[in-house]
This record gives C-alpha cells, structure tokens and sequence, in this order.
C-alpha cells in the first residue's frame, strides 16, 4: 500500500503524537574513535541484559517542545487509507535552542517515528527524504540529529542514509544515567 505525505504545521503535534515511539532495546552501541587521518566514529552492537521497552514519550509527550519558537518547525506526515503511520519533524530558526547552533543554514530533524506495524516498511525512509527536500528548501546546507547509544535502530537507519556520526557525549541524559547522547549529520 502506498502512502501518502503531508508537510504540517506543529498545531498538528497531538496528532502526531499518537505514533508510538516506543521501541525494544536489546543491544546499544559503543562509540570508539577512528585513529586515522579524517577522524570519525566506528560503532560495535553489544546485547543489553535484559531487554526492556523505551519510550521517549513516556512522561514527556511531543508537546513540551511547544516551550519553543515553533513557528519555523514543521511535520512531515506519512498516511496510509486516512491513518497516519508515522512523521517526522523538522526544526529550524529557533531562538533559544542551542541544538540548532544559533545557524539560519542547519536543520533538525527533531524527532522521528512510524507506527510499530509498519517499520521495516520505507516509511521511515521517505519521511528522512522529505525532511532532507524540506531542510534544502528552506536554505539549509546541513541536517543534525541526536539519538542514544541504546536505539541501535535509529543508529543503523542513519548510517544508512549517508549520515555521518560526529560527536559522541557520554552520560548526557540526567533522567537516563549511562545512556550516550550520539549527534549524526549530513549535507542536504
């Protein structure tokens, strides 16, 4: 079956946030150093024992991020027969949000999710192109992204887009000790 996609404002948030987020976390990822000439990151999958379910929602749903300047964030939606299955959003020019370096030129890709029964399905892989067409059409050069060391998936998804791990900051969660922040990015 074939989706559809929507570009939103935020005002579609509640919306959006019905897509769970939540995953299993079985493995992580352990960051080491490239100790060649243009630096970088290699990844290993370790298991994580035991497994448990994780959901960044889980206490603080989508609508905290409203504390923001909003006005230049968009959703990209993903429907399928009138259901959404998934979304992406897109951050931009947001004053006060030191993830977005204070640049006009960079974009984030805030947070992405598609409904449990449709991952492994492209939906994530065209929402992550339309983000990247979006960033572009605003003037971006660049797209930023932050995940953790324990949503493998997410890691794996980015490489696999061509995004290239940057920066790695241990212990960067306070609500989630010994969870690793990683930042991706790559050129729109």
């Amino acid at each position: 079956m074939e989706a559809r996609y929507y570009i939103d404002s935020v005002s579609k948030l509640c919306d959006y946030a019905e897509v769970s987020i939540a995953f299993t976390v079985a493995s992580k990822m352990i960051a080491k150093p490239k100790h060649t000439e243009n630096g970088g990151w290699s990844l290993r999958e370790v298991p994580v024992d035991p497994p448990y379910v994780k959901d960044y929602d889980d206490g603080e749903p989508p609508t905290r991020w409203l504390r923001w300047d909003t006005s230049h964030w968009r959703i990209v939606s993903a429907f399928v027969n009138n259901k959404r299955v998934g979304g992406a959003l897109v951050a931009s020019r947001t004053p006060g949000s030191d993830f977005l370096e204070g640049r006009n030129d960079l974009a984030a890709l805030w947070d992405i999710r598609v409904a449990p029964e449709w991952r492994g399905k492209g939906i994530g892989t065209q929402l992550f192109h339309r983000v990247m067409g979006y960033a572009k059409s605003l003037g971006c050069v660049e797209l930023k992204i932050e995940t953790q060391d324990v949503n493998v998936g997410a890691c794996m998804f980015y490489a696999k887009q061509g995004c290239r791990l940057t920066d790695v900051i241990p212990d960067a969660y306070p609500g989630w000790p010994g969870e690793t922040e990683l930042i991706w990015r790559i050129e729109v």
